[in-house]
């Protein structure tokens, strides 16, 4: 396994402090609850596990630094946390390696149980580069037009 692959996952990824699954987790609003700041301060299986998340019935949006990001596009919020980890924790030279690759696997990826993927997003991360060859600092209106724009489902 590559070394970079194992800092691209979710569980050690990190924005301000905090691992990428736990912001994830963290920021889904419920009909009946949420958005469970306190999974911000357990380990990334616990928030993942957490019963609240099963039990707040239908998922309406997520809630990330005061602002609520739709559930259509699919993913457009993982992918936006995703990358925004990417952004604040890798160097140039290490951002330009993921650009480097082809392609992208997930060994934990389960489509029965979720709909986002690290291979995914980070295949993201390889489009914008393509595009704009560098790491733009994208605002959550802007990321939404984008992934509408160039992801398809």
């Amino acid at each position: 396994m590559e070394a970079i692959g194992i800092k691209l996952s979710a569980f050690n990824l990190k924005i301000n402090s905090y691992t990428l699954e736990n912001i994830f987790q963290s920021a889904k609003v419920f009909e009946d609850g949420g958005p469970y700041l306190d999974l911000l301060d357990v380990s990334p299986k616990e928030a993942k596990r957490d019963e609240r998340l099963h039990k707040s019935g239908s998922l309406k949006a997520f809630r990330y630094q005061n602002e609520d990001f739709p559930l259509i596009p699919q993913t457009v919020f993982y992918d936006f946390i995703y990358i925004t980890a990417i952004k604040q924790s890798f160097t140039t030279d290490e951002i330009n390696v993921i650009s480097s690759y082809n392609y992208f696997t997930d060994i934990e990826f389960n489509p029965t149980k979720s709909i986002n993927t690290q291979a995914r997003a980070a295949a993201i991360l390889k489009l914008i580069l393509d595009e704009y060859r560098y790491l733009p600092s994208f605002n959550k209106e802007d990321f939404i037009q984008y992934h509408k724009k160039h992801i398809f489902y």
